[in-house]
């Protein structure tokens, strides 16, 4: 009940608003008619020009009222007015002022024709200034609101587009409880000047003195097409302060490119990465997942459920959900349903190493493009579990690439890793025999068969950003293996991006390589994560070195040296190329079989199998399972 109340109230408020509106701007228009006369002949009206007016001044204010109805003057929000809303009371005026004329012609009694002009300049004049005094009064209102209520002092870092918008934003919704203090930009030429009321306060050096002088207590930065480094410089110096710092996301994240308060958040390590991520014409690049049926192997997990959603985005006609793990993969159903209500998807727990259940979903649904994400990926685990990195590595991708070769799919996707090379622990060693794997299918058949390698991926189950936080949260200490150990870092949108774009790429056999910068100093990640929550490294949370893991490297790479790097179209995305022979392939499983598990009679038993003539060899194709 007491909604509804508030509703009417807001109604017959609003009403009475509209109308008290429409008769101030009849009286403006009565006072402009009776002006412009009282201005053409200096204060000396003669009667005859009297009687013109009295006797016309009720069908002009009609006639000018009607044409700002027309031009839906009563529509619109005043307290929100910008250029767009003058322009319309421009071109209201004026076409009531052509009214005025027409009538006053054809009624054959016109005005003097000095009378019109100085009718349209003062009639635009004060209903512009009308309205200019309702969106002063309501900002002056909100501010008044912003003090009295206690709202959050906010600094915007940018004075560009972005900044601006996040001001009218704040401005217009006072729900968010933000008041913007001032802006900030290294613009000089900008410094003094104000957006919606806000002030250019200085440069980024000025930060810590207008914090403190303002008392701010968040920081927003507002720069999304800046790039990473500047981001980073920028971030250092407010979590200086100790203020809350947030961001609007980079260009990369808005995907439709509009800036919306909704998506401003709190920084995240990715911004501070130190490299630019790749911009890839998704729109372009996975048109060939439309209408197509798609497997994703290992759905349920980081990669592979981003694989999921980004490629909903492109109307496939079917998903295939393929995972072990099913709570993994009724998250991803529950989030298809929410956010892609038109997108057909079958979910299937399944094992890769059951190549039954491989055979069944290929002969069922026949899938037209797979990415295979299933793996195991876990260094440290692994080298406790040779023979499961070798079934589920090894054997796994040999089950779905062979099937998928059988039933002719129409492209193949490999997600590999860095760890593949010069590997130094079985999950890299069996991720190398993977990707000869997908070499040497391509030889023969009509699938497009390609492999995608790239380093540590932020924010994936497992990795190092989620442990960091939890070691945070828990009070400390951070743990890391070594002081001088480095990573290459990429995000999971960004890492499924080149997926998708490598799909699009591939002739066959091919390893597509993303150029990731500089590696990143795990200990230098460690403090910025500190930083990030709010803390001081060393002070509040102390850094703890506990030595390299079984199988771990100081420093990864992204090249074998016998590769051939090659440029593609893309500017950071690059070919490995090398020709492998079944021989190399052979050559790489015993030494894996040999060195990490010599002795266990069942991969023994795997390995046997592949006596026979594999892939392709005479120049004819061969099958590889039993």
């Amino acid at each position: 009940m007491g909604k509804h109340v508030k509703t009417l109230i807001k109604t017959l408020k609003r009403k009475l608003f509209l109308f008290l509106l429409i008769v101030l701007d009849a009286v403006l228009v009565h006072f402009s008619l009776f002006f412009s006369f009282y201005l053409r002949f200096e204060g000396n009206i003669a009667t005859q020009y009297y009687e013109q007016y009295s006797s016309t001044w009720i069908e002009v204010t009609a006639i000018c009222l009607l044409s700002f109805v027309f031009f839906r003057l009563y529509d619109r929000l005043w307290r929100f007015a910008s250029i767009g809303e003058l322009l319309s009371i421009t071109f209201a005026t004026f076409i009531g002022t052509m009214g005025v004329l027409f009538y006053t012609f054809m009624m054959g009694n016109p005005y003097p024709r000095s009378i019109y002009i100085i009718f349209w300049l003062l009639l635009t004049s004060l209903i512009g200034f009308s309205r200019l005094v309702f969106r002063a009064s309501g900002d002056f209102a909100e501010t008044f609101r912003y003090i009295k209520n206690g709202k959050k002092r906010v600094l915007v870092v940018g004075a560009g587009h972005a900044g601006s918008m996040v001001i009218k934003e704040f401005k217009q919704n006072p729900e968010l409880e933000m008041i913007p203090v001032g802006l900030i930009d290294d613009d000089r030429t900008k410094h003094g000047l104000s957006i919606y009321g806000v002030k250019v306060l200085g440069g980024r050096e000025k930060i810590p003195q207008v914090v403190e002088a303002k008392k701010v207590e968040e920081i927003i930065i507002a720069m999304p097409s800046a790039d990473r480094r500047e981001v980073k410089r920028i971030a250092e110096i407010c979590y200086s302060t100790k203020c809350r710092v947030k961001i609007v996301p980079g260009i990369y994240e808005l995907l439709n490119g509009r800036v919306d308060v909704k998506r401003i958040r709190d920084v995240k390590i990715e911004d501070l990465l130190g490299r630019e991520p790749v911009k890839i014409n998704m729109e372009a690049a996975a048109g060939y997942l439309k209408g197509k049926t798609v497997l994703v192997t290992g759905a349920g997990g980081s990669i592979g459920s981003e694989l999921v959603r980004q490629a909903a985005r492109f109307e496939p006609e079917l998903i295939l959900l393929f995972d072990i793990s099913e709570n993994g993969v009724f998250e991803l159903e529950h989030e298809l349903k929410r956010n892609f209500p038109r997108q057909k998807y079958i979910p299937i727990i399944g094992s890769i190493r059951d190549l039954a259940k491989v055979e069944e979903v290929f002969a069922k649904y026949r899938p037209e493009v797979v990415f295979h994400a299933a793996a195991h990926k876990h260094v440290p685990l692994m080298e406790l579990n040779p023979k499961e990195a070798v079934k589920n590595n090894v054997f796994g991708t040999l089950h779905v690439a062979e099937t998928a070769k059988k039933y002719r799919a129409e492209r193949f996707i490999l997600i590999s890793t860095d760890k593949a090379v010069n590997p130094t622990n079985v999950m890299g060693a069996s991720k190398r025999v993977a990707e000869i794997i997908i070499q040497m299918m391509a030889k023969s058949g009509d699938t497009r068969f390609a492999a995608v390698r790239f380093g540590n991926v932020l924010g994936s189950a497992g990795s190092v950003i989620p442990l960091f936080r939890k070691q945070i949260e828990a009070g400390g200490p951070i743990t890391v293996t070594h002081p001088e150990v480095t990573r290459y870092f990429m995000t999971i949108p960004e890492a499924v991006q080149l997926v998708i774009q490598a799909g699009a790429m591939a002739k066959g056999g091919e390893i597509f390589v993303l150029d990731m910068g500089e590696p990143v100093k795990i200990l230098d990640l460690a403090r910025e994560m500190i930083r990030l929550s709010g803390l001081e490294p060393e002070k509040d949370i102390k850094i703890e070195f506990i030595g390299l893991r079984p199988g771990e490297k100081l420093h990864e790479e992204l090249f074998y040296d016998k590769e051939d790097v090659i440029k593609t179209e893309f500017e950071k995305i690059y070919l490995a190329r090398t020709d492998e022979s079944f021989a190399e392939f052979k050559k790489e499983l015993e030494y894996l079989i040999n060195t990490f598990m010599p002795s266990d009679p069942e991969v023994k038993m795997m390995f046997s199998k592949f006596d026979a003539k594999l892939f392709m060899q005479d120049g004819k194709k061969i099958t590889v399972l039993p």
